[in-house]
């Protein structure tokens, strides 16, 4: 089924709810449709064919789930991206998934100038933000976006797909350093819809959501149970998380349902002096994951905000479905239990393996591994990667942990180094390549250390070549320039050289535990 039916679906049953909420502008779910259905055209006399790839470049705003949905109702796959990338990381992006059109917001503007030349099949750019001066005219020519908007009927219009036709693109960070595209179809996403409602939070047109966190990420994931179900879709109206300003709308829309936080932007609500000044009584469920949450922070948020916490782990790879710690299960007198990433959700096989894909005992300390119809499909174009991922049918999430006796998860480590820092995924090694591109730098090894606000921050150790020198500041602001600001390391040490084994491989575990020795929950 066309995952574009769901919207559909809602506007015939709840055509004047409100369906998106965004500063001033209300749309409801008859006029949100109608926009779709006209975009859809727009895409189709635009000369896109089912299966084309439209890339989405914005921070958060009623046209992402717009795009979304009209590119599925065209059998278009959608490639959000985020917004906090680096031009050289989106344009990557765009040539990998050989994304034919890229609706952006004006901001990206000059990025989007500068990589325009290099692109190889993205011809088309529309500007949610009218016209605007470009220094590459006469390769762009940007379409606005509302003016797509403005010819055509409104007549529902829908693509027919086939359940594993691909729907989104899924960029990730892999094993060389380089985003991934994990295939997600319209199957996938709707098994994973239905299963929010049936495990996490059973969403009905009732509810009211505050988007808080990037569309192009979970947020846009949990957006579709909230649209299925004809629920209101509250958008945050900032470039960033702000605590005061999810308050005011908490109080104002009387909000019950946050679908997906970071558990920093918890921590941070948790943490606001505008906590004491709104009337936050009419949330019911905070949905958290991206990242693991230190137990003292789930303390913390439990006495403050009562059993409303529900916390999903997942991955690109399967979309925020491998295991979740529902509500009543925050419980207060359990803190080894909140400790724990819960237990595999509907529809889903998790089990503990070692190295050689050899299924380990409960208790005993291995990889992750998965098995359910919500695992992606593979990699887009990337064989090699997907049968090192995917192997007998089961998804190897690179994650290390145990489960208990009662089926519960924690997880201990990850066998990629991945860092994840307020929510996002930053590989090492794409760091450390960059380092190495500083001509002072010799070798450098880049790991997480623990962040009170962000959970892990970007740590780098370096060794200079012999009469060089740099700073810690000159390196950063190196890498500031050649990756996304989130990606840069926060601190710098350097040393004489790195501990390494018999081989000559870094033992990047070594330098690493001394940071993370004490923690009961090491990720």
């Amino acid at each position: 089924m066309n995952l574009g039916y769901l919207l559909s679906r809602s506007a015939d049953a709840y055509p004047e709810h409100p369906a998106i909420v965004y500063g001033q502008r209300v749309l409801t779910y008859r006029e949100l449709n109608a926009r779709v259905n006209r975009l859809v055209r727009a895409f189709l006399e635009l000369g896109l064919k089912p299966g084309d790839r439209v890339a989405i470049l914005s921070t958060n705003r009623p046209e992402i789930l717009e795009t979304l949905f009209a590119a599925w109702k065209a059998g278009l796959i959608a490639v959000p991206m985020n917004f906090r990338l680096h031009r050289d990381e989106v344009r990557y992006i765009l040539n990998d998934s050989e994304a034919k059109i890229l609706v952006y917001a004006g901001i990206y503007q000059k990025d989007i100038d500068q990589i325009a030349p290099d692109l190889t099949a993205t011809r088309i750019f529309v500007c949610l933000d009218g016209p605007v001066e470009t220094e590459k005219q006469n390769v762009l020519s940007p379409v606005d976006y509302e003016e797509l908007l403005t010819s055509g009927d409104e007549a529902e219009r829908m693509v027919p797909v086939d359940g594993d036709d691909l729907a989104w693109l899924f960029y990730t960070s892999g094993t060389t350093g380089r985003p991934k595209g994990a295939m997600l179809t319209h199957r996938i996403l709707l098994l994973a819809a239905m299963n929010a409602c049936a495990d996490v939070y059973p969403f009905s047109h009732r509810d009211i959501a505050l988007h808080a966190a990037p569309l192009t990420h979970g947020s846009g994931i949990y957006a579709l149970p909230l649209i299925a179900k004809g629920s209101t879709n509250v958008i945050l109206d900032a470039p960033r998380f702000d605590p005061e300003a999810v308050f005011a709308l908490i109080e104002k829309h009387r909000v019950t349902v946050l679908p997906f936080l970071a558990p920093t932007m918890v921590k941070r609500l948790i943490e606001s002096e505008a906590r004491a000044k709104h009337d936050w009584s009419s949330l019911r469920c905070i949905i958290y994951g991206g990242a693991p949450m230190y137990v003292e922070d789930l303390v913390a948020g439990l006495k403050v905000f009562g059993p409303i916490l529900a916390q999903v782990y997942g991955q690109g790879e399967c979309p925020m479905t491998i295991t979740g710690l529902a509500r009543e299960e925050h419980d207060l007198n359990l803190p080894e239990r909140l400790a724990s990433a819960g237990t595999a959700r509907m529809g889903v096989e998790v089990r503990i393996q070692d190295a050689e894909g050899n299924v380990l005992p409960r208790g005993a300390v291995g990889e992750i591994a998965v098995r359910s119809d919500m695992v992606m499909k593979g990699y887009w174009r990337n064989p090699e990667a997907t049968a090192e991922t995917i192997v007998d049918g089961w998804l190897k999430t690179g994650d290390v942990g145990y489960l208990d006796a009662h089926g519960y998860l924690y997880i201990l480590d990850r066998t990629k180094d991945m860092i994840i820092s307020g929510g996002n995924n930053i590989y090492p090694r794409e760091v450390e390549e960059v380092m190495l591109r500083h001509p002072a730098v010799q070798e450098v090894c880049v790991f997480g250390v623990p962040d009170p606000e962000w959970g892990e921050a970007v740590k780098a150790v370096v060794v200079l070549k012999p009469g060089h020198a740099a700073t810690e500041e000159e390196l950063i602001a190196f890498c500031r320039e050649h990756l996304a600001s989130y990606k840069k390391p926060r601190s710098v040490e350097f040393v004489e050289e790195l501990p390494k084994n018999a081989y000559g491989k870094v033992l990047k575990r070594e330098l690493r535990d001394r940071y993370w020795k004490g923690r009961l929950r090491n990720v």
